[in-house]
């Protein structure tokens, strides 16, 4: 087959091809006498596939990289890669989202004031660029793909910063409450621990996780369950898409305003009546967090209660040990 009727074919243009050839994404075979490209059905596919990536947003550096991952036949790190890429791309989509917001309320303003001072302005910009660096400034300190072959194996030991496990699991599993057939949400889910005693009781369960080895041995031992590259500050899914959302053990390691812009990120991807529960190490009175301030960053109970019940939620909280709090939200019908 011949660049143009691949061309025609595929609804490109012959110049578009010919770019893909010089990046290194494709190489058809050309004739000895005229040295014209010969295009196989191999090459038409893997045009296919090309295309297809540059619809979904992918870079053509990204793409080859994908494509070199496909010929090595390496589908783990090729599905790790792409999942990279849907995570990067759903923060793309928030980022815009954000701005699209940000200019409503600007041209609400307007219609509502006949003006928009200078002052009103800057704090919309000033709201969405903190928003932008919440998101972006986020990094694993601890290193999880390092520390995901013994996690198992630390957390069953019940003490120290893992102290009431197994009780904090099951609690969350009966304040829930999973009817049959409900779809649920583990944030943080590690190696899907609990995820998997809602598996159990007949929940559909999602996990994400941002550590790589932790969702592979994740996915070993609970192959049922659903797992995608992600963290709380732009989960990987659609608007209201669950019944449920949990998290245990990892809320902590936000700074105290990505933990608000997570819980932002739990209500958009909960149905309206959606559940929330959040087991973690917290503050539990002000007075503690004060006096504790200078030796983490723990959350602070309060300052969650609030958020809840300023978009609309009741809320529960459960303390199990002297930092280990459980905090429950829930619409009233």
């Amino acid at each position: 087959m011949k660049i143009k009727e691949v061309a025609v074919k595929l609804n490109l243009t012959p110049r578009a091809v010919r770019l893909y050839e010089k990046k290194g994404l494709l190489s058809p075979s050309k004739q000895p006498d005229n040295r014209y490209r010969t295009f196989t059905e191999q090459d038409v596919w893997r045009l296919q596939t090309i295309v297809s990536l540059r619809e979904a947003g992918m870079s053509l550096t990204d793409i080859k990289t994908a494509l070199e991952k496909w010929d090595e036949n390496d589908t783990e790190e090729l599905q790790y890669y792409l999942e990279l890429q849907r995570s990067a791309m759903v923060s793309e989509w928030l980022r815009i989202k954000q701005a699209i917001e940000t200019t409503e309320r600007m041209i609400g303003l307007l219609k509502t004031d006949r003006s928009l001072p200078l002052g009103h302005i800057f704090r919309l910009a000033e709201a969405s660029k903190q928003r932008r660096e919440q998101r972006g400034n986020w990094i694993d300190k601890w290193d999880y793909n390092r520390l995901a072959p013994t996690h198992d194996e630390r957390v069953s030991v019940n003490s120290g910063y893992y102290a009431d496990y197994e009780q904090t699991l099951e609690f969350i599993l009966r304040k829930i409450h999973p009817a049959a057939g409900e779809e649920g949400l583990d944030i943080g889910t590690g190696t899907g621990n609990l995820a998997a005693k809602f598996i159990e009781r007949g929940a559909v369960m999602s996990g994400v996780d941002q550590s790589k080895e932790m969702l592979r041995l994740c996915q070993k031992k609970h192959p049922s369950l659903e797992t995608r590259i992600g963290n709380f500050l732009a989960l990987p899914y659609l608007e209201e898409q669950f019944d449920f959302v949990v998290s245990s053990f990892a809320f902590h390691h936000l700074g105290p305003e990505q933990q608000l812009l997570a819980l932002e990120e739990m209500r958009r991807v909960i149905k309206p009546r959606g559940r929330i529960c959040i087991a973690d190490l917290m503050e539990a009175a002000e007075t503690e967090a004060s006096q504790r301030r200078t030796e983490s960053d723990y959350p602070e109970v309060h300052v969650l209660v609030d958020w809840f019940a300023a978009n609309g939620y009741r809320t529960e909280v459960h303390r199990m040990n002297e930092l280990l709090h459980i905090l429950y939200a829930f619409k009233e019908d």
